[in-house]
């Protein structure tokens, strides 16, 4: 599980997703639009609600604004240098919302267009399960963009591990990785048949790739390594809220 690192490692992805996404002519952005809508359509989606729309709204609202984002460019308007795509793409959707939505809603979802790929069924029984009301919107956003990026960086774990032919080790060392009451070392060691030491030098290894998929995919939409520290602090505090 080497990974060779070095002062480079984030240069070809800081903002790599949403730069490539800006130039709607390549197979590329269609490819990294895909994995921005995956990583915030139920972010998003969860703002709308909390903002007082029913699950029909919110579901035509979140279809309709990523369809206009990508056929109005909004993101050509995207400079690293003005801050995070989080924060844009939060400020696009509040724009969105006050001036657009009484039109959106009286489209069909999609409006005959090819419509952007959201797992829209799944939207309101996940809406169902979060925290009471008195997180706001902005709030809500925040907590789960961080879930959704962690929920991801875990799955990106979990796909290397199976490539390496230790998908149980994976499985058997996922809770060392939670951040909650871990197991002890001398169960997980009988569960996968290794000794304490061997452990907890997998798990060791396991938290330090976990860390270096999570500051690459941060990385991917922050500008400087400071902004990545500075993101991850705010993730972890969201999740605290």
């Amino acid at each position: 599980m080497a990974i060779n690192q070095g002062d480079n490692r984030f240069a070809t992805t800081r903002w790599s997703l949403v730069l490539a996404a800006k130039d709607r002519a390549t197979p590329e952005a269609r490819q990294a639009l895909a994995e921005l809508c995956a990583a915030y359509w139920y972010p998003l989606y969860a703002y709308v609600r909390r903002q007082g729309h029913d699950a029909n709204q919110a579901q035509d609202l979140t279809q309709e604004f990523f369809t206009r984002l990508l056929e109005k460019e909004f993101l050509r308007a995207v400079d690293p240098m003005k801050g995070r795509f989080r924060a844009f793409l939060l400020a696009a959707l509040r724009h969105f919302l006050a001036i657009e939505w009484d039109r959106a809603r009286a489209i069909k979802r999609g409006g005959g267009r090819t419509p952007i790929s959201l797992d829209l069924d799944t939207a309101e029984d996940r809406y169902r399960h979060e925290p009471a009301h008195q997180l706001t919107a902005e709030k809500l956003f925040e907590r789960r963009y961080a879930l959704t990026l962690l929920e991801q960086v875990l799955e990106r774990l979990r796909q290397e591990m199976k490539e390496l032919g230790k998908e149980r080790l994976f499985h058997g060392l996922k809770p060392y990785l939670a951040g909650t009451a871990e197991p002890g070392y001398e169960q997980t060691s009988r569960a996968l048949e290794m000794s304490d030491g061997a452990v907890k030098t997998a798990v060791h290894r396991l938290r330090r790739r976990y860390r270096e998929l999570l500051r690459e995919s941060i990385a991917r939409t922050v500008e400087t390594d400071a902004e990545i520290d500075d993101e991850i602090r705010e993730l972890f505090a969201a999740l605290g809220e």
